[in-house]
């Protein structure tokens, strides 16, 4: 199958979902997809889970092993289709919301659907 980059295009997610895609992953069966966002402070964390909470997001808050400086994460669990569009939109609004709390955006991932 070759590769159509008007659906999936030349960027971090457009290669994401292509590899998922070319594992055999069903791209057009709908399911959680989650979210990282980490922080270098639990209360800035938290914060920002409180916000997401109050658009009536499913969340979960941890303390973060991956990198020193961002201790704490939270994850939002939004259930939808793995489409670039889709998951581009809300990494991007993510973007826009963590950083004045001082946390950063942590990638995405889902399970396979086969």
């Amino acid at each position: 199958m070759q590769r159509n980059f008007t659906d999936l295009p030349d960027d971090e997610n457009g290669d994401i979902l292509w590899n998922m895609n070319q594992g055999g992953d069903n791209l057009s069966t709908g399911r959680e997809i989650d979210f990282s966002v980490i922080f270098p402070m639990g209360d800035a964390a938290l914060k920002f889970a409180m916000h997401v909470l109050r658009n009536q997001q499913k969340i979960s808050f941890s303390s973060y092993e991956g990198i020193d400086d961002f201790p704490w994460q939270v994850q939002l669990h939004r259930i939808m289709m793995p489409r670039h569009g889709n998951v581009s939109r809300d990494e991007n609004a993510i973007a826009d919301d963590a950083p004045p709390l001082g946390g950063c955006n942590d990638g995405w991932g889902c399970f396979s659907q086969v």
